[in-house]
């Protein structure tokens, strides 16, 4: 039976979320806060996505 060589990186997903643009550790903290500020369930899916963003720049 032969190998074959997968190149795996290029199959996986991102786990970066598609919606948030490109920020700064500091700027994606800075609008995550402003977005908590003020309870607003209009504003759930940017905090999540802001928080996921952090996440996968802790891991």
């Amino acid at each position: 039976m032969r190998d074959v060589q997968v190149n795996r990186s290029q199959l996986a997903p991102s786990i970066l979320p598609a919606d948030i643009p490109e920020l700064s550790d500091d700027e994606c903290l800075a609008r995550l806060a402003r977005a908590v500020e003020t309870p607003d369930s209009a504003r759930l899916d940017e905090v999540a996505a802001l928080i996921g963003r952090l996440a996968v720049a802790i891991e």
